[in-house]
C-alpha cells in the first residue's frame, strides 16, 4: 500500500537526518548491517576514492587504532586480506602518515570508554591528505563534539544504542555518514 510505503520513506527520512545532525557530518545513508560492516564500507570506500597517483604508487596501508572494538578489527582483517589492503594496527599515537597510507580508523569514545581529544591527530592526519573513519557511539554523540566538527571523513557505527532491536536474529544496524566529498562513493 502506498500509504505504509510512504511512512517507510518517512523515517528513513527522519533516521537519516539524526545521523546527519548528531554526527555533524552532511550525508548519512539509511542503515547498514553492524558496526563491524560498517568499519569495512568506510575502508573500502576510502579505498576506491584514493586518487589516481595513489592507485599508481600502489598506496593500499590502512591504519586502524588498536582501541577499536575488536568484533570490528576482525572483519577489518577479512575484507582487508581479500582486496591486497595491509591493515595496520597499532596504538593511534603512533600512527605513520606516510605515502603508503590511504586512510585511518580511530574509535570515538574507544573500546574502554576513554573520550579522547582527537583534533590533533586530525590536523596531523588532514597535513599528509590522509581522510579518517571514525567508529563513533551513537548516544555518546548527544554530548560530545561531533566528529564531523573536529574533521572526520567518515563516521560511523551501531544504532543499537537508540533502542534499535535485533533484525530477525541478526546483528544490531549500523549507521554511516559522510562529507559531500564521498557523495558518489558512499
Amino acid at each position: 500500500q502506498a500509504e505504509i510505503s510512504q511512512g517507510r520513506l518517512e523515517a528513513l527520512l527522519n533516521f537519516q537526518t539524526m545521523i546527519a545532525d548528531l554526527t555533524g557530518m552532511p550525508l548519512a545513508n539509511a542503515s547498514l548491517l553492524d558496526e563491524g560492516t560498517a568499519a569495512a564500507e568506510a575502508m573500502i570506500m576510502l579505498y576506491n576514492a584514493r586518487p589516481r597517483t595513489m592507485v599508481k604508487a600502489n598506496t593500499n596501508r590502512f591504519l586502524v587504532s588498536r582501541d577499536a572494538f575488536p568484533q570490528t578489527i576482525e572483519i577489518l582483517k577479512i575484507r582487508a586480506a581479500s582486496l591486497g589492503i595491509d591493515l595496520i594496527i597499532t596504538n593511534r599515537d603512533h600512527f605513520d602518515f606516510n605515502e603508503k597510507v590511504f586512510g585511518c580508523l580511530i574509535q570515538y569514545p574507544d573500546q574502554k570508554g576513554e573520550i579522547i581529544n582527537f583534533s590533533g591527530l586530525v590536523a596531523k592526519d588532514k597535513d599528509h591528505k590522509i581522510p579518517i573513519a571514525v567508529a563513533a557511539d551513537l548516544l555518546s554523540l548527544t554530548m560530545l563534539v561531533p566528529p564531523g566538527e573536529w574533521g572526520a571523513d567518515v563516521v560511523f557505527g551501531s544504532a543499537q544504542r537508540f533502542g534499535v532491536p535485533l533484525g530477525y536474529g541478526g546483528p544490531h544496524a549500523a549507521y554511516f555518514a559522510t562529507t559531500e566529498i564521498y557523495k558518489r562513493n558512499i
